[in-house]
């Protein structure tokens, strides 16, 4: 490296050569010498020898395990070392000068590695081992696998190579020697002649050579089962003794085929292979004993038939198609049952029995008849009897010895239609051996119940219904059947004077409408209303029964079907619904809080600071009362304001009639006419001469409003060519127009509806009473 100087002369620094030699360092494992062990030397090549240099070593085990002499720079290795635990160490040397106690050279780092030696044997660290392989397996069939391991260097010898061999477990298995793999060394090795095998495996390193370590295993080794034996029966026939009071449904025997297999593979399943015995027997089998048990299928009769054989079969569920080739998988065997004869109970000629029998019938009448019989061979006679409950009523009894079955009590099918009886058959030899039949009784119908109609329920009549319009129809119950009267007729009863009100149509299809006679109902006049009806059925013989109806007259809203009756609500009656109602209180409510409001303000107005009675503006008239605006001509007096002293004179009351006026009559007007002005007219007067008259008194009258003001009379005049337009003249005229029109309208006309309804009506009243009159 080259540096110029100040001068322009050139200044050469020579970096000095790196002196480091040493040889490469390993130090043997497991060193049990009673010396240090030598590793190796350092040296610089700035070290002439003369003690000058001095060697320091850091780093791993430096100053423990490794020591240098400061002098030389010989390493040496104080303790025994383990591979397995550390396979090296790092450490640093560096070379100083005694004399200036500076480095020679810049710190350098070196490794130290720990030679292996075969010091670890091969290890299973997972075993034992427990595997499993089908039974009748091929040879060379893969079982299991182990690994060994060992923890000598791989990289360096044989150390850590293993192989494997087979110590215990021929001529069955076998291992591979370099992979471990287990295999099947014998064929068709059979689960039921030996299920477990425990085999031993060795590794052994160095590659088996002699010297090497060795460590060992066990595998224990399970032949699972295959379906490779048929199911069969320890002996080909078998007896079994039945009664023939056997139940039907019950297990009468059980058969066993044995399988040396185990589990889904022994499962067996039995058949009856010959139909006689199909027919009357069936087996199953039971799951938890692979038994097959023989349950009676149909009743045993020890006088028709006294033995049965089966032939049963037993095969496997689950086959193996690797194994057919060792034959069928099925077996066989007879059973022989052998019928006993027992006593049995009766036998009914029927499995039920329905009868009938009309009710109201007299007390002893026949309804039937059971059979039974001693199906034994000494045929016993037979004894028959109703079995009672304390719940129920007793309605029929039975002959014990003919089986007649007879009515003890009067029965009506309105109450009970159906009766059902239980009839018990005993031996007389044996009577504790009993039969039992069910017996169904239906009680037929007769006509012994007339029509009924239901009066519980009021009808309904509006107000308004018209002449001839249908107010209800009716109809009938009958509690007989409708064979006995299932058409019904209605009609008034006779002797009897016409309804005026109402009539009766019967429509033949057993209902019947209620008609209206005339126009209108007034619930005040007549609320309530009895209309009698006759009702009769077409039975045999005919009956019927009367009723009488209750009519209640109501005020029905009009457009809908509602109807209300006495009791309603006055807002209900008024049409008015609770939206409307809560409108109209809020609306008060407003209305209040406004006149609160203002009386409130008026009693907090605040009066002036100071009222001086003897004001400087003398000229000035204070009035302590608010106008009415414009159109308010008689709040106060306009001419104080002109002429104040003239006031004084002319001061007229607007209240008092002047002088000059004519006094007019002081009668009120006829009800229902309202007069045109506050004062009224003289029947003499004309309208015209009183309209002049006080357009005069208004022209000379001083105390009038100003001049400004309008005064204004409608008045239509006489002689006007349309007439008049008022009803008022035409009451007593007869109109032709039809006002039953009106009670189609909306609900807003209903009370113009009602007011010239009720002045036809009583017109046309009037106009038949004349007549009436006129024709006597």
């Amino acid at each position: 490296m080259t540096k110029m100087t100040k001068d322009g002369e050139t200044e050469v620094h020579h970096r000095p050569k790196r002196g480091w030699i040493w040889n490469q360092f390993f130090v043997l494992e497991e060193h049990i010498g009673p010396d240090a062990q030598y590793v190796g030397k350092l040296h610089s090549n700035s070290d002439k020898g003369d003690g000058s240099v001095r060697y320091i070593l850091s780093g791993e085990g430096a100053g423990s395990i490794f020591i240098i002499n400061e002098v030389t720079g010989d390493i040496h290795a104080t303790k025994s070392l383990d591979r397995e635990k550390k396979s090296h160490y790092v450490l640093h040397a560096q070379a100083i000068n005694l004399n200036t106690n500076k480095p020679l050279e810049p710190e350098s780092e070196f490794i130290i590695k720990v030679q292996d030696i075969n010091d670890n044997a091969p290890k299973f660290p997972d075993g034992p081992f427990v595997t499993s392989v089908p039974e009748m397996s091929e040879v060379g069939t893969s079982v299991f696998q182990v690994t060994a391991t060992d923890a000598d260097d791989p990289t360096y010898g044989n150390s850590a190579r293993v192989v494997y061999s087979i110590l215990h477990g021929q001529p069955y298995f076998s291992v591979d020697p370099k992979s471990g793999i287990i295999r099947t060394a014998l064929a068709d090795m059979d689960r039921e002649a030996r299920e477990h095998y425990s085999v031993v495996i060795q590794a052994k390193d160095m590659a088996g050579q002699v010297g090497g370590l060795s460590g060992s295993t066990t595998v224990n080794i399970t032949l699972t089962d295959v379906n490779d034996n048929p199911p069969k029966f320890p002996q080909k026939n078998y007896q079994v003794f039945v009664p023939e009071s056997a139940q039907v449904g019950k297990p009468v025997g059980k058969m066993k085929a044995s399988d040396e297999d185990i589990g889904i593979n022994a499962e067996i399943k039995y058949s009856i292979l010959n139909p006689e015995g199909a027919g009357m027997f069936s087996i199953s089998t039971d799951k938890d004993t692979r038994e097959g048990v023989i349950t009676l299928r149909k009743p045993l009769n020890y006088e028709k038939k006294k033995h049965y054989s089966l032939h049963i079969a037993a095969e496997n569920t689950h086959l193996d198609p690797h194994f057919t080739y060792l034959g069928s998988f099925k077996d066989d065997a007879t059973l022989k049952i052998t019928v006993g004869d027992v006593d049995e109970p009766p036998v009914f000629s029927m499995d039920y029995y329905i009868m009938e029998v009309y009710e109201n019938t007299r007390v002893g009448t026949e309804v039937g008849a059971v059979t039974a019989r001693d199906p034994d061979s000494k045929n016993s006679p037979v004894r028959y009897f109703i079995e009672q409950r304390e719940d129920k009523a007793v309605y029929f009894d039975i002959e014990s010895i003919s089986g007649v079955i007879r009515t003890t009590q009067l029965l009506d099918r309105e109450d009970t239609p159906w009766h059902n009886i239980t009839v018990m058959a005993t031996e007389e030899d044996n009577p504790s051996l009993q039969s039992h039949v069910p017996v169904t009784v239906q009680v037929l119908d007769v006509n012994d119940n007339p029509p009924m109609i239901n009066t519980e329920d009021e009808i309904i009549i509006c107000e308004s219904t018209r002449a001839g319009q249908v107010i209800q129809t009716i109809t009938a119950v009958d509690k007989d059947d409708f064979a006995n009267g299932k058409g019904f007729s209605f009609s008034f009863p006779g002797g009897i004077p016409a309804n005026p009100n109402f009539t009766i149509k019967d429509n033949e299809d057993s209902t019947a409408s209620i008609i209206a006679r005339r126009r209108r109902f007034h619930r005040l006049t007549q609320e309530l209303y009895e209309l009698p009806v006759v009702v009769w059925d077409d039975g045999e013989p005919v009956l019927s029964s009367t009723s009488t109806l209750m009519l209640r007259v109501c005020s029905c809203q009009r457009g809908t079907r509602l109807k209300i009756c006495q009791g309603e609500a006055f807002l209900s009656s008024a049409g008015l619904s609770t939206g409307a109602l809560i409108a109209i209180l809020l609306c008060v409510l407003i209305l209040l809080a406004i006149v609160i409001l203002f009386i409130t303000l008026r009693r907090s107005k605040k009066e002036p600071l100071i009222i001086s009675e003897e004001d400087i503006r003398e000229n000035v008239v204070t009035y302590d009362d608010e106008g009415g605006g414009e159109e308010d001509t008689e709040a106060f007096d306009i001419i104080a304001l002109r002429n104040p002293a003239a006031a004084e004179e002319l001061k007229f009351r607007r209240d008092v009639r002047p002088e000059c006026i004519r006094p007019w009559s002081s009668r009120r007007p006829a009800r229902g006419r309202h007069s045109p002005s506050s004062l009224d007219i003289d029947e003499e007067m004309d309208i015209g001469e009183f309209i002049k008259q006080r357009v005069a008194e208004a022209d000379q009258d001083t105390s009038v409003p100003p001049y400004d003001s309008l005064q204004t009379y409608a008045y239509e005049g006489q002689g006007s060519p349309a007439g008049s337009i008022s009803s008022l003249g035409s009451a007593g005229a007869h109109s032709e127009v039809d006002y039953n029109s009106l009670d189609d309208w909306d609900p807003k006309f209903e009370k113009i509806a009602e007011l010239y309804g009720e002045e036809v009506e009583t017109a046309s009243e009037s106009t038949e009473k004349a007549e009436s009159e006129k024709q006597t």
